[in-house]
């Protein structure tokens, strides 16, 4: 787990980044929430089971988000799109939906079959 999302994390629910990062080190050795909440008391500085599903939930969206910036990024720089100014927005998004706000007038457009006939010159036919 990158050391971004322990400092987010810790950050957001207000706990040491110790903490954070003990937890997640349980949870990818395949710990469970209760597990970890009442048996692993000391690792974790004694953080209950609602710390350590909201650990386990953000570190899942903060992945996630990743994921979905370098599809963006990928795809704006094969449409030759991607600006330094917009990179830096992307990069800056703190959410999937601004994200996806930030995408959407750059989405390629989905090319139906209806459309591909208008592009042929096929929209006024008269029968």
């Amino acid at each position: 787990m990158p050391q971004s999302y322990t400092a987010t994390i810790a950050a957001e629910l207000k706990i040491t980044a110790h903490q954070v990062q003990a937890t997640a080190d349980l949870i990818a050795e395949g710990g469970t929430v209760p597990f970890i909440s009442r048996y692993r008391k000391e690792a974790t500085g004694s953080l209950d089971e609602v710390a350590v599903t909201a650990i386990r939930d953000r570190f899942e969206q903060l992945a996630e988000l990743d994921k979905r910036r370098g599809a963006i990024l990928k795809s704006l720089t094969e449409r030759e799109l991607l600006t330094d100014e917009l990179k830096a927005k992307i990069d800056a998004a703190p959410s999937l939906t601004i994200l996806e706000d930030i995408y959407l007038p750059l989405r390629p457009k989905r090319r139906t079959r209806a459309t591909m006939a208008r592009e042929k010159g096929l929209e006024h036919l008269e029968i």
